[in-house]
């Protein structure tokens, strides 16, 4: 069921199983373009309040956007110090 105030982010609600196995919803795969055997980053989000997937496919690119932009980023962190 999706939630209008969401309905670009929120798919469904899933379950653990006992290996740790979660199914992805068929919308989201369909939509991400995410087919079986395709492998996907697993990182913790805000704090430790849940987890987001990344494909591998785009990890170049946001590895390139954070190179080309590492003088911006270093003046920020340099900032809070």
């Amino acid at each position: 069921m999706k939630h209008v105030f969401m309905e670009d982010v929120f798919y469904d609600s899933v379950t653990v199983g006992e290996r740790g196995q979660v199914v992805i919803p068929a919308q989201a795969r369909k939509d991400l373009g995410i087919k079986p055997g395709e492998k996907l980053i697993v990182l913790r989000a805000m704090g430790k309040m849940g987890i987001v997937l990344i494909h591998t496919k785009h990890m170049a690119h946001i590895f390139d956007k954070m190179t080309r932009h590492m003088d911006t980023i270093k003046k920020l962190l340099s900032q809070r110090s």
